[in-house]
Protein backbone atom coordinates (compact mmCIF):
# COMPACT_ATOMS: atom_id res chain seq x y z
CA UNK A 1 0.00 0.00 0.00
CA UNK A 2 1.20 3.51 -0.75
CA UNK A 3 2.88 5.51 2.01
CA UNK A 4 0.45 8.04 3.39
CA UNK A 5 3.02 10.74 4.09
CA UNK A 6 4.37 10.90 0.58
CA UNK A 7 1.85 8.97 -1.47
CA UNK A 8 0.16 11.93 -3.11
CA UNK A 9 3.47 13.53 -4.06
CA UNK A 10 4.88 10.25 -5.29
CA UNK A 11 1.74 9.55 -7.30
CA UNK A 12 1.85 13.00 -8.83
CA UNK A 13 5.49 12.65 -9.83
CA UNK A 14 4.97 9.20 -11.27
CA UNK A 15 2.19 10.66 -13.38
CA UNK A 16 4.50 13.34 -14.69
CA UNK A 17 7.08 10.71 -15.56
CA UNK A 18 4.67 8.47 -17.42
CA UNK A 19 2.74 11.10 -19.31
CA UNK A 20 5.80 12.83 -20.72
CA UNK A 21 8.45 10.12 -20.51
CA UNK A 22 11.52 10.18 -22.68
CA UNK A 23 14.60 8.00 -22.67
CA UNK A 24 17.06 9.81 -20.44
CA UNK A 25 20.77 9.25 -20.40
CA UNK A 26 22.36 7.65 -17.37
CA UNK A 27 24.56 9.47 -14.92
CA UNK A 28 28.32 9.38 -15.31
CA UNK A 29 30.78 9.31 -12.46
CA UNK A 30 33.92 11.38 -12.52
CA UNK A 31 35.92 8.27 -13.32
CA UNK A 32 34.12 7.94 -16.64
CA UNK A 33 35.02 9.86 -19.77
CA UNK A 34 32.83 12.92 -20.19
CA UNK A 35 34.86 14.62 -22.88
CA UNK A 36 31.99 14.58 -25.37
CA UNK A 37 29.49 16.07 -22.99
CA UNK A 38 30.74 17.61 -19.75
CA UNK A 39 28.59 19.61 -17.41
CA UNK A 40 28.50 23.21 -18.63
CA UNK A 41 27.29 26.08 -16.53
CA UNK A 42 28.13 29.11 -14.45
CA UNK A 43 29.62 30.13 -11.15
CA UNK A 44 26.79 31.70 -9.16
CA UNK A 45 27.07 33.88 -6.10
CA UNK A 46 24.25 33.85 -3.59
CA UNK A 47 22.92 36.64 -1.39
CA UNK A 48 22.96 35.64 2.31
CA UNK A 49 25.71 33.06 1.78
CA UNK A 50 28.01 35.69 0.24
CA UNK A 51 27.83 38.26 3.02
CA UNK A 52 30.82 39.44 5.02
CA UNK A 53 30.59 38.75 8.72
CA UNK A 54 29.96 42.39 9.71
CA UNK A 55 27.81 43.11 6.65
CA UNK A 56 24.87 45.35 7.47
CA UNK A 57 24.42 47.27 4.24
CA UNK A 58 24.80 45.01 1.22
CA UNK A 59 22.63 45.58 -1.81
CA UNK A 60 19.63 43.29 -1.31
CA UNK A 61 19.07 40.60 -3.91
CA UNK A 62 16.18 40.98 -6.36
CA UNK A 63 12.97 39.26 -5.33
CA UNK A 64 13.08 35.51 -6.08
CA UNK A 65 16.77 35.82 -6.97
CA UNK A 66 17.60 32.11 -6.52
CA UNK A 67 14.51 30.81 -8.31
CA UNK A 68 14.72 33.25 -11.22
CA UNK A 69 18.47 32.76 -11.63
CA UNK A 70 18.32 28.98 -11.90
CA UNK A 71 15.35 29.21 -14.24
CA UNK A 72 17.25 31.57 -16.57
CA UNK A 73 20.41 29.47 -16.41
CA UNK A 74 18.49 26.32 -17.34
CA UNK A 75 16.62 28.05 -20.16
CA UNK A 76 19.95 29.23 -21.56
CA UNK A 77 20.83 25.60 -22.34
CA UNK A 78 23.14 25.10 -19.36
CA UNK A 79 22.99 22.22 -16.91
CA UNK A 80 25.31 23.14 -14.06
CA UNK A 81 25.94 25.71 -11.34
CA UNK A 82 28.98 26.02 -9.10
CA UNK A 83 27.30 27.76 -6.19
CA UNK A 84 29.62 29.95 -4.12
CA UNK A 85 29.29 30.34 -0.36
CA UNK A 86 31.56 31.71 2.39
CA UNK A 87 32.20 30.28 5.83
CA UNK A 88 32.06 33.67 7.54
CA UNK A 89 28.54 34.21 6.14
CA UNK A 90 27.47 31.04 7.95
CA UNK A 91 28.92 32.26 11.23
CA UNK A 92 27.09 35.55 10.73
CA UNK A 93 23.63 33.91 10.42
CA UNK A 94 23.56 30.10 10.29
CA UNK A 95 19.80 29.78 9.96
CA UNK A 96 19.45 32.21 7.04
CA UNK A 97 22.55 30.69 5.42
CA UNK A 98 21.17 27.13 5.41
CA UNK A 99 17.77 28.37 4.28
CA UNK A 100 19.32 29.89 1.15
CA UNK A 101 21.40 26.77 0.49
CA UNK A 102 18.25 24.65 0.67
CA UNK A 103 16.43 27.02 -1.68
CA UNK A 104 19.16 26.41 -4.27
CA UNK A 105 18.73 22.63 -4.01
CA UNK A 106 14.96 22.84 -4.39
CA UNK A 107 15.11 25.20 -7.39
CA UNK A 108 17.84 23.10 -9.03
CA UNK A 109 15.65 20.01 -8.69
CA UNK A 110 12.87 21.93 -10.37
CA UNK A 111 14.93 23.14 -13.32
CA UNK A 112 17.12 20.09 -13.89
CA UNK A 113 20.46 21.64 -12.87
CA UNK A 114 23.41 19.97 -11.18
CA UNK A 115 25.01 21.88 -8.30
CA UNK A 116 28.52 21.85 -6.87
CA UNK A 117 28.51 23.71 -3.55
CA UNK A 118 31.75 25.69 -3.40
CA UNK A 119 33.41 26.66 -0.11
CA UNK A 120 34.93 29.86 -1.42
CA UNK A 121 37.47 32.34 -0.10
CA UNK A 122 38.87 35.48 -1.66
CA UNK A 123 41.81 37.17 0.06
CA UNK A 124 41.30 34.90 3.08
CA UNK A 125 38.72 36.77 5.21
CA UNK A 126 37.07 40.14 5.78
CA UNK A 127 38.88 40.14 9.13
CA UNK A 128 42.16 40.66 7.31
CA UNK A 129 40.89 42.82 4.45
CA UNK A 130 37.73 44.88 4.13
CA UNK A 131 36.97 43.77 0.56
CA UNK A 132 37.71 40.10 1.23
CA UNK A 133 35.38 37.25 2.21
CA UNK A 134 36.11 33.77 3.48
CA UNK A 135 37.20 32.37 6.84
CA UNK A 136 35.09 33.28 9.92
CA UNK A 137 36.23 35.78 12.50
CA UNK A 138 36.21 33.20 15.29
CA UNK A 139 39.53 31.94 13.91
CA UNK A 140 41.19 35.37 14.19
CA UNK A 141 39.73 37.30 17.11
CA UNK A 142 41.67 35.68 19.92
CA UNK A 143 45.08 35.58 18.26
CA UNK A 144 47.20 38.74 18.17
CA UNK A 145 49.19 37.36 15.22
CA UNK A 146 46.21 37.94 12.93
CA UNK A 147 45.88 41.70 13.19
CA UNK A 148 42.63 43.20 11.95
CA UNK A 149 43.10 44.67 8.47
CA UNK A 150 46.56 43.15 8.07
CA UNK A 151 45.90 42.10 4.45
CA UNK A 152 44.53 38.86 3.04
CA UNK A 153 46.13 38.63 -0.43
CA UNK A 154 48.99 36.25 -1.19
CA UNK A 155 51.79 38.89 -0.88
CA UNK A 156 50.51 40.18 2.48
CA UNK A 157 52.39 39.27 5.64
CA UNK A 158 49.25 38.67 7.70
CA UNK A 159 47.93 36.25 5.09
CA UNK A 160 51.23 34.37 5.01
CA UNK A 161 51.15 33.96 8.78
CA UNK A 162 47.57 32.71 8.83
CA UNK A 163 47.96 30.24 5.95
CA UNK A 164 51.20 28.84 7.39
CA UNK A 165 49.34 28.16 10.66
CA UNK A 166 46.40 26.74 8.74
CA UNK A 167 48.52 24.17 6.92
CA UNK A 168 50.24 23.29 10.20
CA UNK A 169 46.80 22.75 11.72
CA UNK A 170 47.55 25.21 14.49
CA UNK A 171 44.70 27.68 13.86
CA UNK A 172 42.20 27.28 16.71
CA UNK A 173 39.07 28.99 18.00
CA UNK A 174 38.76 30.28 21.56
CA UNK A 175 37.58 26.85 22.75
CA UNK A 176 40.81 25.36 21.42
CA UNK A 177 39.22 23.40 18.57
CA UNK A 178 41.41 23.29 15.48
CA UNK A 179 40.37 24.88 12.19
CA UNK A 180 40.39 21.70 10.13
CA UNK A 181 37.86 20.06 12.42
CA UNK A 182 35.75 23.22 12.52
CA UNK A 183 35.70 23.43 8.71
CA UNK A 184 34.73 19.76 8.43
CA UNK A 185 31.85 20.36 10.83
CA UNK A 186 30.75 23.39 8.82
CA UNK A 187 30.85 21.52 5.50
CA UNK A 188 28.88 18.65 7.03
CA UNK A 189 26.08 21.12 7.73
CA UNK A 190 25.96 21.86 3.98
CA UNK A 191 25.97 18.15 3.11
CA UNK A 192 23.21 17.33 5.56
CA UNK A 193 21.10 20.15 4.12
CA UNK A 194 21.26 19.15 0.44
CA UNK A 195 22.78 15.70 -0.04
CA UNK A 196 19.41 14.00 -0.47
CA UNK A 197 18.64 16.16 -3.52
CA UNK A 198 19.32 14.66 -6.94
CA UNK A 199 20.44 18.09 -8.11
CA UNK A 200 23.40 17.91 -5.72
CA UNK A 201 26.42 16.87 -7.72
CA UNK A 202 29.07 17.48 -5.10
CA UNK A 203 31.06 19.74 -2.83
CA UNK A 204 34.24 21.80 -3.23
CA UNK A 205 36.50 21.65 -0.18
CA UNK A 206 38.16 25.09 -0.37
CA UNK A 207 38.59 27.27 -3.42
CA UNK A 208 42.09 28.44 -4.33
CA UNK A 209 44.02 27.98 -1.08
CA UNK A 210 47.22 29.99 -0.62
CA UNK A 211 50.67 28.45 -1.05
CA UNK A 212 53.64 30.49 0.12
CA UNK A 213 56.50 27.97 0.15
CA UNK A 214 57.39 24.58 -1.31
CA UNK A 215 56.87 22.78 1.99
CA UNK A 216 53.15 23.50 1.94
CA UNK A 217 52.21 21.34 -1.09
CA UNK A 218 52.10 18.05 0.81
CA UNK A 219 50.43 19.72 3.80
CA UNK A 220 47.57 20.76 1.54
CA UNK A 221 47.30 17.13 0.48
CA UNK A 222 46.92 16.11 4.13
CA UNK A 223 44.25 18.78 4.62
CA UNK A 224 42.32 17.65 1.51
CA UNK A 225 42.62 14.03 2.64
CA UNK A 226 41.27 14.90 6.09
CA UNK A 227 38.26 16.85 4.81
CA UNK A 228 37.50 14.23 2.16
CA UNK A 229 37.57 11.44 4.73
CA UNK A 230 35.28 13.40 7.04
CA UNK A 231 32.76 14.12 4.30
CA UNK A 232 32.85 10.53 3.06
CA UNK A 233 31.28 9.55 6.38
CA UNK A 234 28.03 11.16 5.23
CA UNK A 235 28.18 11.50 1.43
CA UNK A 236 29.41 9.57 -1.58
CA UNK A 237 28.88 12.41 -4.04
CA UNK A 238 31.66 14.16 -5.93
CA UNK A 239 34.28 15.98 -3.87
CA UNK A 240 36.29 18.72 -5.57
CA UNK A 241 39.64 20.07 -4.46
CA UNK A 242 41.09 23.25 -5.91
CA UNK A 243 44.29 24.53 -7.43
CA UNK A 244 46.25 27.01 -5.34
CA UNK A 245 47.00 30.70 -5.68
CA UNK A 246 49.20 32.25 -6.84
CA UNK A 247 49.52 30.35 -10.11
CA UNK A 248 52.60 32.05 -11.46
CA UNK A 249 54.78 29.71 -13.52
CA UNK A 250 57.86 31.63 -12.36
CA UNK A 251 56.91 31.74 -8.68
CA UNK A 252 59.44 30.67 -6.01
CA UNK A 253 56.87 28.16 -4.70
CA UNK A 254 57.91 26.00 -7.69
CA UNK A 255 54.51 25.28 -9.15
CA UNK A 256 54.66 22.14 -11.30
CA UNK A 257 52.57 19.06 -12.10
CA UNK A 258 54.50 17.11 -9.48
CA UNK A 259 53.82 19.65 -6.73
CA UNK A 260 50.22 20.20 -7.76
CA UNK A 261 49.70 16.44 -7.58
CA UNK A 262 50.73 16.51 -3.92
CA UNK A 263 47.52 18.41 -3.14
CA UNK A 264 45.30 15.50 -4.17
CA UNK A 265 43.49 13.66 -1.37
CA UNK A 266 44.76 10.16 -0.67
CA UNK A 267 41.42 8.65 -1.69
CA UNK A 268 40.69 9.62 -5.29
CA UNK A 269 37.38 7.87 -5.83
CA UNK A 270 34.84 10.28 -7.31
CA UNK A 271 37.18 13.28 -6.97
CA UNK A 272 37.66 16.23 -9.35
CA UNK A 273 40.44 18.84 -9.53
CA UNK A 274 39.20 22.40 -9.97
CA UNK A 275 41.29 24.89 -11.95
CA UNK A 276 40.65 28.34 -13.40
CA UNK A 277 41.19 29.39 -17.02
CA UNK A 278 41.11 33.10 -17.84
CA UNK A 279 42.33 33.09 -21.41
CA UNK A 280 42.55 30.92 -24.51
CA UNK A 281 44.47 27.78 -23.42
CA UNK A 282 45.38 26.78 -26.97
CA UNK A 283 48.28 28.64 -28.55
CA UNK A 284 51.93 29.43 -27.97
CA UNK A 285 51.63 31.68 -24.96
CA UNK A 286 51.45 31.68 -21.21
CA UNK A 287 47.89 30.34 -20.97
CA UNK A 288 48.76 27.24 -22.97
CA UNK A 289 51.76 26.44 -20.73
CA UNK A 290 49.63 26.94 -17.65
CA UNK A 291 46.81 24.74 -18.90
CA UNK A 292 49.24 22.07 -20.06
CA UNK A 293 50.57 21.97 -16.49
CA UNK A 294 47.06 21.24 -15.22
CA UNK A 295 46.57 18.49 -17.80
CA UNK A 296 49.81 16.83 -16.75
CA UNK A 297 48.71 17.06 -13.12
CA UNK A 298 45.49 15.29 -14.02
CA UNK A 299 47.49 12.56 -15.73
CA UNK A 300 49.69 12.11 -12.65
CA UNK A 301 46.81 11.85 -10.21
CA UNK A 302 44.20 10.19 -12.40
CA UNK A 303 41.77 12.91 -11.27
CA UNK A 304 39.72 14.66 -13.99
CA UNK A 305 39.91 18.41 -14.54
CA UNK A 306 37.00 20.62 -13.59
CA UNK A 307 37.23 24.13 -15.03
CA UNK A 308 35.46 25.79 -12.11
CA UNK A 309 36.07 29.28 -13.52
CA UNK A 310 36.63 30.47 -17.06
CA UNK A 311 36.52 33.81 -18.84
CA UNK A 312 38.86 36.02 -20.82
CA UNK A 313 40.82 38.74 -19.02
CA UNK A 314 43.81 41.00 -19.55
CA UNK A 315 46.41 41.40 -16.82
CA UNK A 316 49.02 44.13 -16.52
CA UNK A 317 52.08 44.44 -14.30
CA UNK A 318 51.84 46.77 -11.32
CA UNK A 319 54.88 46.90 -9.07
CA UNK A 320 56.04 43.54 -10.32
CA UNK A 321 52.65 41.94 -9.64
CA UNK A 322 50.33 40.91 -12.45
CA UNK A 323 46.85 42.33 -11.82
CA UNK A 324 43.54 42.13 -13.62
CA UNK A 325 42.88 45.13 -15.86
CA UNK A 326 39.07 45.54 -16.02
CA UNK A 327 39.16 48.27 -18.67
CA UNK A 328 41.15 46.11 -21.11
CA UNK A 329 39.31 42.85 -20.43
CA UNK A 330 36.48 41.77 -22.72
CA UNK A 331 34.83 38.56 -23.91
CA UNK A 332 33.79 38.23 -27.54
CA UNK A 333 32.04 35.35 -29.26
CA UNK A 334 35.36 34.43 -30.84
CA UNK A 335 37.11 34.36 -27.45
CA UNK A 336 34.40 32.21 -25.93
CA UNK A 337 34.43 29.70 -28.78
CA UNK A 338 38.22 29.41 -28.68
CA UNK A 339 38.27 28.84 -24.93
CA UNK A 340 35.39 26.39 -24.71
CA UNK A 341 36.55 24.63 -27.86
CA UNK A 342 39.99 24.08 -26.34
CA UNK A 343 38.43 22.77 -23.12
CA UNK A 344 36.28 20.33 -25.05
CA UNK A 345 39.32 19.18 -27.02
CA UNK A 346 41.15 18.53 -23.75
CA UNK A 347 38.28 16.35 -22.50
CA UNK A 348 37.66 18.23 -19.26
CA UNK A 349 35.08 16.92 -16.81
CA UNK A 350 33.07 20.13 -16.61
CA UNK A 351 33.08 23.91 -16.95
CA UNK A 352 31.61 26.87 -15.08
CA UNK A 353 31.71 30.42 -16.48
CA UNK A 354 32.66 33.22 -14.07
CA UNK A 355 30.15 34.56 -13.08
CA UNK A 356 26.45 35.00 -12.24
CA UNK A 357 25.81 37.73 -9.67
CA UNK A 358 23.24 40.48 -9.25
CA UNK A 359 25.89 42.84 -7.84
CA UNK A 360 27.91 44.91 -10.28
CA UNK A 361 31.66 44.45 -10.74
CA UNK A 362 34.28 46.42 -12.66
CA UNK A 363 34.97 43.70 -15.24
CA UNK A 364 31.98 43.81 -17.59
CA UNK A 365 32.16 40.19 -18.74
CA UNK A 366 31.93 39.01 -15.12
CA UNK A 367 28.24 39.95 -15.19
CA UNK A 368 25.89 37.39 -16.73
CA UNK A 369 22.97 39.03 -14.96
CA UNK A 370 22.15 42.45 -13.60
CA UNK A 371 19.74 43.95 -11.08
CA UNK A 372 17.52 46.50 -12.81
CA UNK A 373 15.37 48.20 -10.19
CA UNK A 374 14.83 44.97 -8.29
CA UNK A 375 14.36 42.81 -11.38
CA UNK A 376 16.97 40.31 -12.53
CA UNK A 377 17.84 40.62 -16.23
CA UNK A 378 20.51 38.86 -18.32
CA UNK A 379 23.42 40.72 -19.89
CA UNK A 380 24.78 40.22 -23.39
CA UNK A 381 27.37 37.80 -22.01
CA UNK A 382 24.71 35.21 -21.17
CA UNK A 383 23.76 35.25 -24.84
CA UNK A 384 27.41 34.75 -25.79
CA UNK A 385 27.71 31.83 -23.38
CA UNK A 386 24.46 30.24 -24.56
CA UNK A 387 25.49 30.50 -28.23
CA UNK A 388 28.96 29.16 -27.48
CA UNK A 389 27.75 26.08 -25.63
CA UNK A 390 25.32 25.33 -28.46
CA UNK A 391 28.03 25.85 -31.10
CA UNK A 392 30.63 23.68 -29.35
CA UNK A 393 28.36 20.92 -28.06
CA UNK A 394 25.33 21.09 -30.34
CA UNK A 395 21.73 22.22 -29.75
CA UNK A 396 21.19 19.82 -26.86
CA UNK A 397 24.76 20.08 -25.58
CA UNK A 398 24.34 20.64 -21.88
CA UNK A 399 20.68 21.69 -22.13
CA UNK A 400 18.69 20.83 -19.04
CA UNK A 401 15.19 19.92 -20.16
CA UNK A 402 12.07 19.58 -18.07
CA UNK A 403 12.64 15.83 -18.12
CA UNK A 404 15.78 16.29 -16.02
CA UNK A 405 13.75 18.17 -13.43
CA UNK A 406 11.01 15.53 -13.46
CA UNK A 407 13.59 12.83 -12.99
CA UNK A 408 15.25 14.73 -10.12
CA UNK A 409 11.96 15.26 -8.32
CA UNK A 410 10.85 11.66 -8.67
CA UNK A 411 14.18 10.32 -7.43
CA UNK A 412 14.01 12.65 -4.42
CA UNK A 413 10.51 11.50 -3.51
CA UNK A 414 11.39 7.83 -3.85
CA UNK A 415 14.40 8.29 -1.56
CA UNK A 416 12.25 10.17 0.97
CA UNK A 417 9.97 7.15 1.33
CA UNK A 418 12.88 5.34 2.98
CA UNK A 419 12.34 2.35 0.67
CA UNK A 420 14.90 3.38 -1.95
CA UNK A 421 18.55 4.29 -1.78
CA UNK A 422 19.50 6.91 -4.34
CA UNK A 423 21.10 4.42 -6.72
CA UNK A 424 18.01 2.23 -6.60
CA UNK A 425 15.73 5.22 -7.21
CA UNK A 426 17.81 6.34 -10.21
CA UNK A 427 17.78 2.85 -11.71
CA UNK A 428 14.05 2.50 -11.15
CA UNK A 429 13.21 5.94 -12.60
CA UNK A 430 15.45 5.45 -15.62
CA UNK A 431 13.82 2.10 -16.35
CA UNK A 432 10.34 3.60 -16.04
CA UNK A 433 11.15 6.50 -18.32
CA UNK A 434 12.84 4.33 -20.92
CA UNK A 435 9.96 1.87 -21.03
CA UNK A 436 7.57 4.79 -21.30
CA UNK A 437 9.03 6.00 -24.59
CA UNK A 438 7.14 3.33 -26.54
CA UNK A 439 3.76 4.26 -25.13
CA UNK A 440 3.75 7.84 -23.89
CA UNK A 441 3.97 11.07 -25.90
CA UNK A 442 7.18 13.01 -25.51
CA UNK A 443 7.23 16.72 -24.82
CA UNK A 444 10.88 17.64 -24.46
CA UNK A 445 14.22 16.66 -25.86
CA UNK A 446 16.54 14.99 -23.41
CA UNK A 447 20.32 15.46 -23.42
CA UNK A 448 21.92 13.31 -26.07
CA UNK A 449 24.66 11.99 -23.81
CA UNK A 450 25.67 11.78 -20.18
CA UNK A 451 25.54 15.21 -18.60
CA UNK A 452 25.67 14.92 -14.86
CA UNK A 453 28.52 13.19 -13.03
CA UNK A 454 27.45 11.74 -9.71
CA UNK A 455 27.86 8.64 -7.62
CA UNK A 456 25.68 5.57 -7.46
CA UNK A 457 24.92 5.67 -3.77
CA UNK A 458 23.66 8.09 -1.16
CA UNK A 459 22.52 7.74 2.41
CA UNK A 460 18.97 6.45 2.56
CA UNK A 461 16.47 8.71 4.28
CA UNK A 462 14.89 7.35 7.45
CA UNK A 463 11.13 7.57 6.97
CA UNK A 464 8.36 6.14 9.10
CA UNK A 465 5.91 4.24 6.94
CA UNK A 466 2.20 3.71 7.35
CA UNK A 467 -0.30 1.34 5.82
CA UNK A 468 -2.71 4.00 4.61
CA UNK A 469 -3.63 3.98 0.97
CA UNK A 470 -4.18 6.78 -1.47
CA UNK A 471 -7.07 7.74 -3.70
CA UNK A 472 -7.66 6.25 -7.11
CA UNK A 473 -4.65 3.93 -7.07
CA UNK A 474 -6.03 2.31 -3.94
CA UNK A 475 -9.28 1.75 -5.80
CA UNK A 476 -7.45 -0.40 -8.35
CA UNK A 477 -6.19 -2.58 -5.51
CA UNK A 478 -9.70 -3.23 -4.18
CA UNK A 479 -11.19 -3.79 -7.61
CA UNK A 480 -12.55 -7.28 -8.10
CA UNK A 481 -12.82 -7.60 -11.85
CA UNK A 482 -14.18 -10.98 -12.84
CA UNK A 483 -14.16 -12.51 -16.27
CA UNK A 484 -17.29 -14.68 -16.44
CA UNK A 485 -16.70 -15.48 -20.07
CA UNK A 486 -13.48 -17.37 -19.39
CA UNK A 487 -13.99 -21.13 -19.18
CA UNK A 488 -10.45 -22.33 -19.74
CA UNK A 489 -8.97 -24.48 -17.00
CA UNK A 490 -5.64 -23.60 -15.45
CA UNK A 491 -2.73 -26.00 -15.51
CA UNK A 492 -1.89 -24.82 -11.97
CA UNK A 493 -5.20 -25.66 -10.29
CA UNK A 494 -3.37 -27.48 -7.53
CA UNK A 495 -2.04 -24.31 -5.90
CA UNK A 496 -3.23 -20.89 -4.81
CA UNK A 497 0.31 -19.57 -4.37
CA UNK A 498 1.10 -17.07 -7.19
CA UNK A 499 4.85 -17.56 -6.77
CA UNK A 500 4.50 -21.20 -7.87
CA UNK A 501 2.81 -20.51 -11.21
CA UNK A 502 4.83 -21.15 -14.36
CA UNK A 503 2.52 -19.34 -16.75
CA UNK A 504 1.09 -15.83 -16.30
CA UNK A 505 -2.07 -16.64 -18.28
CA UNK A 506 -2.82 -19.54 -15.96
CA UNK A 507 -2.36 -17.31 -12.93
CA UNK A 508 -4.61 -14.59 -14.36
CA UNK A 509 -7.28 -17.20 -15.12
CA UNK A 510 -7.22 -18.50 -11.55
CA UNK A 511 -7.30 -15.01 -10.02
CA UNK A 512 -10.37 -14.13 -12.08
CA UNK A 513 -12.09 -17.35 -11.03
CA UNK A 514 -11.15 -16.96 -7.35
CA UNK A 515 -8.91 -20.00 -7.30
CA UNK A 516 -6.19 -17.53 -6.20
CA UNK A 517 -7.13 -14.81 -3.74
CA UNK A 518 -4.02 -13.20 -2.28
CA UNK A 519 -3.55 -9.57 -1.33
CA UNK A 520 -0.11 -10.00 0.20
CA UNK A 521 2.25 -11.25 -2.52
CA UNK A 522 5.98 -10.64 -2.12
CA UNK A 523 7.25 -8.82 -5.21
CA UNK A 524 10.74 -10.29 -4.82
CA UNK A 525 9.35 -13.82 -4.55
CA UNK A 526 7.00 -13.35 -7.48
CA UNK A 527 9.82 -12.03 -9.66
CA UNK A 528 11.49 -15.43 -9.34
CA UNK A 529 8.39 -17.25 -10.62
CA UNK A 530 8.00 -18.68 -14.08
CA UNK A 531 4.83 -16.61 -14.52
CA UNK A 532 6.75 -13.36 -14.06
CA UNK A 533 9.87 -14.33 -15.98
CA UNK A 534 7.83 -15.54 -18.94
CA UNK A 535 5.99 -12.22 -19.24
CA UNK A 536 7.11 -9.49 -21.64
CA UNK A 537 9.15 -6.56 -20.36
CA UNK A 538 6.26 -4.05 -20.37
CA UNK A 539 4.14 -6.36 -18.21
CA UNK A 540 7.06 -6.93 -15.84
CA UNK A 541 7.58 -3.17 -15.52
CA UNK A 542 3.91 -2.69 -14.72
CA UNK A 543 4.04 -5.38 -12.02
CA UNK A 544 7.26 -3.89 -10.63
CA UNK A 545 5.61 -0.49 -10.36
CA UNK A 546 2.58 -1.90 -8.57
CA UNK A 547 4.73 -3.78 -6.08
CA UNK A 548 7.47 -1.22 -5.64
CA UNK A 549 5.33 1.72 -4.59
CA UNK A 550 3.42 -0.40 -2.08
CA UNK A 551 4.27 -2.74 0.74
CA UNK A 552 3.18 -5.80 -1.24
CA UNK A 553 1.66 -6.96 -4.52
CA UNK A 554 -2.04 -7.73 -4.90
CA UNK A 555 -3.34 -10.45 -7.22
CA UNK A 556 -5.71 -8.06 -9.01
CA UNK A 557 -2.73 -5.83 -9.90
CA UNK A 558 -1.19 -8.74 -11.78
CA UNK A 559 -4.44 -9.12 -13.69
CA UNK A 560 -4.50 -5.41 -14.51
CA UNK A 561 -0.95 -5.51 -15.84
CA UNK A 562 -1.63 -8.58 -17.95
CA UNK A 563 -4.57 -6.84 -19.62
CA UNK A 564 -3.13 -3.32 -19.94
CA UNK A 565 0.51 -2.58 -19.21
CA UNK A 566 -0.37 1.13 -19.11
CA UNK A 567 -3.19 0.68 -16.60
CA UNK A 568 -1.43 2.13 -13.57
CA UNK A 569 0.12 5.04 -15.44
CA UNK A 570 -3.36 5.97 -16.67
CA UNK A 571 -4.73 5.74 -13.14
CA UNK A 572 -1.86 7.85 -11.84
CA UNK A 573 -2.38 10.39 -14.61
CA UNK A 574 -5.99 10.67 -13.53
CA UNK A 575 -4.83 11.36 -9.98
CA UNK A 576 -2.41 13.93 -11.41
CA UNK A 577 -5.32 15.82 -12.97
CA UNK A 578 -7.15 15.83 -9.65
CA UNK A 579 -4.02 17.08 -7.88
CA UNK A 580 -3.60 19.83 -10.48
CA UNK A 581 -7.14 21.02 -9.81
CA UNK A 582 -6.49 20.97 -6.08
CA UNK A 583 -3.23 22.88 -6.54
CA UNK A 584 -4.99 25.47 -8.68
CA UNK A 585 -7.58 25.99 -5.98
CA UNK A 586 -4.86 26.29 -3.34
CA UNK A 587 -2.96 28.80 -5.49
CA UNK A 588 -6.10 30.89 -5.86
CA UNK A 589 -6.60 30.83 -2.11
CA UNK A 590 -2.97 31.76 -1.50
CA UNK A 591 -3.19 34.62 -3.96
CA UNK A 592 -6.27 35.88 -2.20
CA UNK A 593 -4.40 35.78 1.11
CA UNK A 594 -1.45 37.66 -0.40
CA UNK A 595 -3.70 40.56 -1.36
CA UNK A 596 -4.43 41.18 2.30
CA UNK A 597 -0.76 41.84 3.16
Amino acid sequence: MILASSGMILTFLLAVVFTSATSLSSYASTSESTSSQPINGVVMKGAIVSMKQDDNGSLPAPQDYIEDSLKMISRAGLNHVRFVFYWEAYERDPEAFIKEIKSVAHAADKYGLKIIYDNHQWHTSSWLEEMATGFPWSLFQDNSKYSRGGGGNTPDKAAKVFWADWWNRSVKDKQGKDGWTLMAEFLKEIVLAVDNHSSTLGYEILSEPHVHNQGQWSKIGKFNSFITAELRNITSKTIVYSMNVPVDLNSPIKISPKNLAKMAPSSKENIAFKVSVYGVPDGDGYQEKRFDMFLKTSDLTGVPLYIGEWNNVVRTKEGGISKLNPDSSELTKTDAKQILGALKKAGVWGTAFWRWDYQEVDTASFNLASDKNGKLVPTKYLGILEDTVETIYGPSGGTSTSDDAKENNLINELVKTGKFREAEAKEFVTKLMQSGTDTAPTTDTAPATDTAPTTDTAPATDTTTTSNTDGSVAETRSSNNEDNNTNNQSSNTNTNNPEEYDDLNDLVHDVKNHVVDNDDISLNAFQDSGAYQGADEQTQDCIDLAGKIGDNLIDQEIVRCSEDTNFFQNQIASTDDNNDNTDDNNDNNNNADDTRN
